[in-house]
């Protein structure tokens, strides 16, 4: 099995031009946006990132045909993604060697949540928790520092423990309404 750690000398020269930009004040904010569509007959839900498509469907208990991962899935996967990243860009920075690197994150959802009788439990993914797996030869204090590193710089992790404001807006065109289809006759 190879390691991590070539691709982290790439991290590395990757990170420090990136800190050198900012240090030098060519860096500035960036705007990141998703389009999602529903669609036709399935439901299904595309994504589209940059020049990405990524499907989101539910499972067949809930109208779906199990194409893709749920949102809430989804949500797992992104803040595992985040967290897996940062550890490799810290990693990158503090030098500290990986074999190999994996995320595993888990929560729970209710699909009783907030109905009567159990106003109690959340409508949205809760419990949630990550371990990160880690195989590397470095010290136990070089470790720690790594994983407060990832905790105060993950940018999805904080957004989840830190949630902001979102601005909502509803744009409405109205259409003709659909007509009736006829019924289909049975000729026997």
């Amino acid at each position: 099995m190879t390691s991590l750690n070539h691709y982290l000398s790439e991290k590395r020269s990757a990170v420090l031009a990136r800190e050198a930009l900012i240090e030098a004040g060519d860096a500035g904010p960036a705007h990141l946006s998703a389009r999602v569509s529903a669609e036709g007959r399935s439901g299904v839900r595309r994504i589209r990132i940059r020049d990405h498509q990524v499907i989101s469907d539910s499972p067949p208990d809930f109208a779906g045909y199990n194409l893709g991962p749920s949102s809430p899935e989804l949500q797992l996967g992104v803040l595992g993604s985040c967290v897996t990243h940062i550890v490799l860009i810290q990693a990158s920075h503090q030098q500290v060697p990986i074999d190999s690197l994996e995320v595993e994150v888990s929560g729970r959802i209710d699909p009783r949540g907030g109905r009567p009788g159990h106003e109690d439990i959340p409508i949205w993914p809760h419990d949630i928790a990550y371990t990160i797996h880690l195989d590397s030869p470095a010290s136990e204090a070089q470790v720690q520092a790594l994983f407060a590193a990832v905790e105060k710089t993950c940018p999805i992790l904080n957004l989840l423990r830190n949630p902001q404001q979102i601005r909502a807006e509803l744009k409405h065109r109205r259409t003709e309404p659909a007509e009736a289809q006829p019924a289909e006759r049975v000729i026997a």
